[in-house]
């Protein structure tokens, strides 16, 4: 298995008092080098703006990518970016690039993405949610383009709707996306009903479902049809908002229900598509439970 992060992830700043913060990055990766002081970590390139506009309007591309001389700048409601926020963006897209390179040459199954900020809820022309670049869709649009992909399945646990990704690939054939997300939560989309042409799969879940009824839910309604789509590689959005500790959230999950996905995922990932899954960080705000969930995400990808 291989990891992927930069320094830069950790220069953005977003405020003192601000959810999204580089303190989840150092408990992620502080937590990773205890527990597996093997692993394998490489540093993730710069996304060349060739890779971002495959998903985003270049206005979006050139609004991150403002200089911010100093002091903080607000982009929405949720969104700050500080003077190292555009240059952490484009190493946080170019992770998943390099990581989908690594496991379609070979070099391993599985790899692993510690980078912020996250990136679900950026659609094509708007930030979002804490979300400056989409990189989990700048990672499979950059399979299907530079690898010739037709199965690219998004697999996204994170407690809220990755909306962005959901509206940039609702109209592709190549990427199917599957998400579990909590009832009521920001950004309010994610519907049963919400089926792009086919190749979208939502479902909600109540707030206090526990790891009973998500994992029920997706034995019986998300796996299946991952199963279906046959996917060529699956790439994980992995938040680990859903825990019970996570204060933005109250799915109640633990960590034995992210690595009992993980390894659901990994399984289909072997019968379709040589156990290619790449993972890339997106939320989780509580720091004990962060780097908890994150331990077992990983260790159940390194199995």
């Amino acid at each position: 298995m291989l990891a992927y992060t930069h320094p830069a992830c950790l220069e953005h700043d977003t405020g003192p008092e601000h959810p999204e913060r580089a303190a989840r990055l150092r408990a992620v990766l502080d937590a990773l080098r205890r527990a597996y002081p093997d692993l394998a970590w490489l540093e993730a390139p710069a996304a060349r703006r060739g890779d971002l506009l495959r998903v985003h309007a270049a206005a979006l591309v050139d609004e991150v990518l403002v200089p911010v001389p100093a002091g903080l700048r607000r982009l929405d409601p949720d969104t700050v970016v500080g003077p190292g926020s555009g240059r952490a963006a484009l190493h946080a897209a170019g992770a998943g690039i390099a990581a989908v390179d690594a496991v379609m040459s070979g070099d391993d199954e599985t790899a692993f993405c510690a980078v912020r900020p996250p990136g679900h809820h950026a659609t094509g022309d708007a930030v979002m949610g804490f979300c400056l670049f989409n990189n989990v869709a700048v990672a499979a649009a950059h399979a299907r383009d530079r690898h010739g992909l037709e199965r690219i399945a998004i697999v996204d646990f994170d407690v809220h709707h990755g909306n962005g990704t959901q509206a940039i690939f609702q109209r592709d054939p190549a990427v199917a996306y599957f998400s579990s997300h909590q009832s009521g939560l920001f950004p309010h989309t994610g519907s049963v009903h919400e089926r792009g042409m086919g190749n979208v799969h939502n479902v909600l879940l109540p707030p206090g479902s526990g790891g009973f009824r998500f994992r029920n839910t997706w034995l019986d309604t998300l796996l299946p049809g991952l199963d279906a789509f046959r996917p060529q590689l699956v790439l994980v959005s992995a938040g680990f908002d859903a825990h019970l500790a996570d204060p933005l959230a109250d799915l109640m999950l633990d960590a034995d229900d992210f690595a009992w996905i993980t390894a659901e995922l990994r399984t289909i990932a072997r019968r379709h598509g040589a156990g290619r899954v790449v993972s890339l960080l997106e939320g989780g705000y509580n720091l004990d439970a962060l780097a908890e969930c994150t331990v077992a995400h990983v260790g159940a990808l390194r199995d």
